[in-house]
């Protein structure tokens, strides 16, 4: 769980990456039934963009 950050403050690369680590972990609930065009392109813009954070912070990682 994060810790509250004071307004202003600059985070670490530390700090940073369980920020992102935490964001990634939503629940967001998605009816396939009820989906349009618009909605499957987001979602799938969404896994996409879940494939790169992933491979970021697993980069990071590595190079630490």
């Amino acid at each position: 769980m994060m810790r509250r950050v004071k307004k202003g403050k600059i985070l670490s690369k530390t700090e940073k990456l369980l920020a992102r680590e935490t964001v990634q972990n939503e629940d967001v609930e998605f009816a396939a039934a009820e989906a349009d065009a618009d909605d499957a392109e987001a979602l799938r813009r969404s896994e996409a963009a879940d494939k790169r954070q992933l491979r970021e912070i697993l980069k990071d990682q590595q190079g630490q």
